[in-house]
């Protein structure tokens, strides 16, 4: 198929997870990306991952995820000649993307103004934690930080237990998915004016903007959050509940939901009770609600529990583990996995995601390998003339 962004080209700068996750989605939708990395080192993820040996070769399991699809080209830009050939690069390319620290991109050189003048239809994004202006621009960011900066440690886990880590780099990825937005935003802009632009994309303020309720209740509606743990605070019955062999959600939001949920476990009673009859007094009146859900909810599996449930219209599901849920039914018929050649290696396979998106009822999969640092170091002059011959 013929991806939408088919004949854009990434000049990817980026290290670890935001900037690296952000042009791995715009690969998917069909640009290429040339990641420009350090010499005989790389980006910083092919050191990180859950097996040391693959640190020890590049090729981290944090890398691999993430850097599918893409080429590696190894270039210093401190050094006169590799500077010449990665201005011939941004000349042509369509994207510039970088996660420097604010400063560091125009301190080798390259601030906004030298990259326009480069290419004035380039569109220029920088990833940083705070963005490129304020009183923290300069301050060191990981996803830790900014998940503590975002109030969303603060809401996480219980009163007992908050503030907590999300348990995965929910900011990083937050950050780059923003970007990747604005870039295609960007994209489609440059069809109409034909110029380029800089993007400055904060991964604290892209990470509160994704907060949802938990911002937006503060500010309309004077509400500070309070870490509710496994419990929707915006509705009753919502959450997690127990079942005869483990934890099951279920999130009857609405009216004729809750209805539905007290018949199927033979509790019609709950449905008169006057703590629980309306929304309002199921929320006021959760701990003593959950409870009597939760003496009936043993008496089934929660698998049975969330075909019953679900086939109702009560939206209900167990609680799985990563393993268990990457094999579940729903995500092979998507096509979601694919398998890959392991780079480096013959009769390897590494096994990646997708984007979750179906493109005209195709998933949108990576079609080669992560790259190994500096592999198409060689292929510079042949790329650079097929990118200038598409710019012309």
């Amino acid at each position: 198929m013929q991806r939408p962004l088919a004949g854009i080209r990434v000049l990817d700068l980026t290290n670890v997870l935001a900037g690296p996750y952000c042009s791995y989605q715009l690969m998917l939708l069909g640009a290429e990306v040339v990641k420009i990395e350090v010499p005989h080192r790389g980006d910083l993820a092919r050191q990180l991952g859950s097996d040391p040996e693959l640190n020890r070769r590049g090729l981290g399991a944090s890398f691999l995820a993430q850097n599918a699809g893409k080429k590696s080209v190894e270039l210093d830009l401190k050094d006169p000649a590799d500077r010449g050939v990665f201005e011939e690069l941004a000349g042509a390319a369509d994207v510039l993307l970088e996660n420097f620290r604010a400063g560091v991109l125009a301190r080798l050189g390259y601030d906004w103004p030298h990259l326009q003048a480069l290419n004035p239809r380039l569109i220029a994004c920088s990833i940083t934690g705070f963005g490129q202006t304020g009183p923290m621009s300069q301050a060191p960011a990981y996803d830790q930080i900014i998940q503590g900066l975002s109030g969303m440690m603060s809401v996480t886990g219980t009163r007992d237990t908050a503030p907590l880590r999300v348990g995965f780099p929910v900011c990083d990825s937050l950050g780059g998915l923003a970007a990747a937005l604005a870039i295609v935003a960007a994209v489609a802009a440059r069809h109409r004016t034909g110029t380029g632009c800089h993007l400055d994309v904060s991964m604290l303020e892209a990470s509160m903007s994704a907060m949802g309720w938990t911002v937006s209740n503060y500010l309309v509606a004077g509400v500070a959050p309070e870490p509710t743990g496994d419990q929707n605070a915006t509705a009753a019955p919502s959450g997690t509940f127990d079942t005869a062999d483990g934890p099951l959600n279920i999130a009857a939001n609405r009216q004729e939901q809750f209805e539905t949920l007290c018949r199927l476990v033979g509790r019609p009673d709950l449905v008169t009770d006057a703590r629980f009859a309306e929304r309002e007094g199921r929320k006021a009146h959760r701990t003593a609600l959950n409870a009597e859900l939760n003496a009936a909810l043993r008496g089934r599996t929660a698998l049975a529990w969330e075909q019953l449930l679900n086939a109702a219209g009560v939206p209900a599901a167990r609680i799985l583990t990563v393993p268990q849920a990457l094999d579940t039914e729903q995500l092979r018929h998507r096509g979601f996995l694919r398998d890959l050649p392991f780079p480096g290696e013959d009769g390897r396979r590494l096994r990646v995601v997708s984007s979750g998106v179906l493109y005209d009822g195709e998933p949108l999969t990576p079609e080669a390998p992560p790259p190994t640092l500096g592999q198409h170091n060689a292929d510079v002059p042949a790329l650079l003339a097929a990118w200038r011959g598409d710019a012309a």
